[in-house]
Order: structure tokens, then sequence, then C-alpha cells
């Protein structure tokens, strides 16, 4: 209990300026005076549930976020988006290694094809808009509901095609693990 409380300032302060928020405008937002936030960002003051929830309300976040509590046996997964200009990564996938799961958000900036090769083998699924892949000779476009896959050693890249943004579920594996679609034949 000691370690999730000592925790709590340093994660309060970067919650706060990860949201490029300061003292001031986080005092004004929750009555909290500015000593106190900085006092309990530094671990000087003690967290309470009066002084947190103001803050979690303010930055719009679930408590749990704001200490940092151990899950207890909640099976939901708690994604964590990774944000890169106007692109957003989900990973789907808790563990390293192995076959993994992506849901891609890429903005329209990401229309300029660089392509790269690394060892893998990729499948990919329009969600939503159109993506459009680079693939050796080979500049496709894909609507929702399409599918490509492919051994990630040729040259590839993909992005949108410049409109909109495009959607996408990706699933990525070590070399020679591939993807497959299991359905049973229709009339049965």
């Amino acid at each position: 209990m000691d370690e999730v409380l000592a925790a709590v300032g340093p994660r309060l302060k970067h919650i706060r300026q990860h949201r490029k928020c300061t003292l001031t405008a986080l005092s004004e937002a929750t009555g909290i005076s500015v000593s106190t936030l900085s006092r309990l960002e530094s671990g000087q003051r003690k967290p309470s549930l009066e002084l947190l929830l103001p803050i979690a309300h303010a930055h719009q976040v679930p408590l749990d976020e704001l200490v940092g509590a151990p899950p207890v046996g909640d099976p939901r997964v708690r994604l964590k988006p990774v944000r890169r200009g106007d692109n957003t990564i989900v990973p789907l996938t808790q563990q390293p290694g192995g076959l993994q799961a992506f849901k891609m958000i890429m903005g329209p900036s990401r229309s300029e094809p660089d392509p790269r090769t690394h060892e893998g083998y990729e499948w990919m699924y329009v969600l939503s808009g159109k993506l459009r892949l680079v693939l050796a000779e080979h500049d496709v476009v894909l609507k929702a509901g399409e599918v490509a896959e492919f051994d990630t050693r040729l040259p590839h890249w993909f992005g949108s095609t410049g409109e909109a943004p495009v959607e996408i579920l990706s699933l990525f594996g070590p070399q020679g693990e591939r993807m497959h679609v299991r359905a049973k034949p229709r009339g049965h």
C-alpha cells in the first residue's frame, strides 16, 4: 500500500504535464490550492479522496489511473494508445513476442510512401477509410472490409490515401507465422 501511495505524486505530475496543464490551471479547475497540488505531486502531502476525485474529474481520467491501483480480478483490458502526430496505435496484445495485434488509426498526413523491410509477416483488415499499401512494385488502395497479407521482408509501406484517416486492424507475427481466417463452407 505504501508503494502505491508513494507513486501517486509522480503519476499526478506526469498526467498533468502530459496534458500540458499548469498547476495554476489545475487549481482553478479543481478548487485545490496550487501549494496543495505541488505538495501532492512532490509526495509531501498524502493523497486523499477529497483531493484525488476533483483532479480525476479535471483530467477526465478514472481514479484508478491517478493512483495506479493494481487490477483486482477485472477481466477488462485497459488499452494504452500510443500517439505519434495524427497517428494512433493501440496494442491489443499485452505479452511480448509471438503474434501481436494492433488497431491503427492513420491520419491523412501519413500519405507519403517510405518503404521499409524487416523480419515478419503482416495481415491487415481495413475497418474504415482507404488504406494505401505500397508492396514491392505494387501500389494498391484497399477499402473498408478488404484484407491484405504480406511478408515484411518485401519493401512495404502503408498509410492513408491522404483524403481522410484510415482505421485498420493489424496482426504481425514472426517470420513463418501466417494468419488464416477459417470459416464454415456455405450451406452447412
